[in-house]
């Protein structure tokens, strides 16, 4: 049993470490070895995504009864929107204009992690959510360097076209300890169930590497 919230993100980011290595996108790209379109679905894909958190995370600041879980939820809403505009260079990159974005038909292994996030802002506890998106961050964040390093070393892709995977990579230390107070403020009102924020966390991860993975398959 986690003493604090700090010790809970810290046993639960430990829990969830080995599994990292299971995204099978991420290393095709570091080779180069993944075809350049790739982009444009990563960019397709996550044109859905953006969105649908977007009204999620909103959902869940508007549940939220402590103030730092909803300054929390803010800060995250609000990049987001930042993301969503850096999606159209991420997509020319891999050869899609508007166009070809508004008629993309998304995939289901891609679209589970979005899924699941809805089902949440509805019905999970938002400390115990805050649990399991923060417990993520680390990968998310390590992914998408790996991938913003390798389109310009293997790719030849500018600023711009790197833009999206930058803006993620960019570790955020104070949304971490926000984090932190409003999942200390949850477990302290007793409304923390640690048993669902590690469920929550482990979800997170497995529809996140199945959003990877899905796109993976496709380059086979």
């Amino acid at each position: 049993m986690a003493g604090s919230a700090r010790e809970l993100l810290e046993s639960i980011r430990d829990e969830l470490a080995p599994a990292e290595s299971e995204n099978r996108l991420v290393p095709l790209i570091e080779r180069g070895d993944a075809a350049p379109s790739v982009f444009g679905t990563i960019a397709a894909e996550e044109s859905h995504i953006v969105r649908s958190d977007w009204r999620s995370i909103h959902l869940l600041a508007s549940r939220s009864t402590e103030l730092t879980a909803r300054e929390f939820f803010a800060g995250l809403a609000q990049g987001e929107g930042l993301a969503l505009a850096k999606l159209p260079a991420l997509a020319a990159a891999g050869g899609m204009d508007a166009a070809a974005l508004d008629a993309y038909e998304p995939m289901a292994g891609c679209q589970a992690y979005p899924a699941y996030f809805s089902w949440l802002a509805l019905n999970g506890e938002p400390a115990d959510v805050i649990v399991g998106v923060v417990a993520n961050f680390a990968a998310w964040g390590d992914y998408c360097g790996k991938i913003a390093a390798a389109m310009r070393a293997k790719y030849g892709l500018d600023d711009e076209a790197c833009g999206f995977f930058d803006f993620f990579a960019t570790p955020v230390p104070e949304a971490i300890e926000q984090a932190i107070a409003a999942v200390q403020a949850g477990m302290d009102a007793g409304r923390s169930n640690e048993r669902e924020a590690r469920r929550y966390g482990r979800l997170f991860q497995t529809y996140e590497l199945m959003f990877w993975n899905t796109i993976a398959d496709g380059q086979a």
